[in-house]
């Protein structure tokens, strides 16, 4: 338990950035999900030329706040265009 007044702000900001974090990651995820479902069903479709571009959008939005590094964000977005190349063959 903390002692100090700066302790206990400390411990009130860590569970709201905690808690935000943990939506954000979570909201990752799910974005990638469902891009990875769109292209699994339809490649070329806008449906999944609008998911993959959402997952993009979110994951460099990520990589800016500081969630994830900027290498991760890049790799993962590349891993999703693979798997649309991929499949659209």
């Amino acid at each position: 338990m903390p002692h100090t007044k700066s302790a206990m702000k400390r411990v009130r900001q860590n569970l709201r950035r905690n808690l935000r974090n943990r939506a954000a990651r979570s909201q990752v995820r799910t974005v990638l999900k469902k891009a990875r479902a769109a292209i699994a069903s339809t490649p070329r479709e806008p449906a999944a030329e609008q998911a993959i571009r959402e997952a993009f959008r979110v994951l460099d939005r990520a990589a800016h706040k500081g969630l994830i590094k900027k290498n991760e964000a890049d790799r993962r977005k590349a891993r999703l265009a693979l798997l649309r190349n991929r499949s659209a063959k």
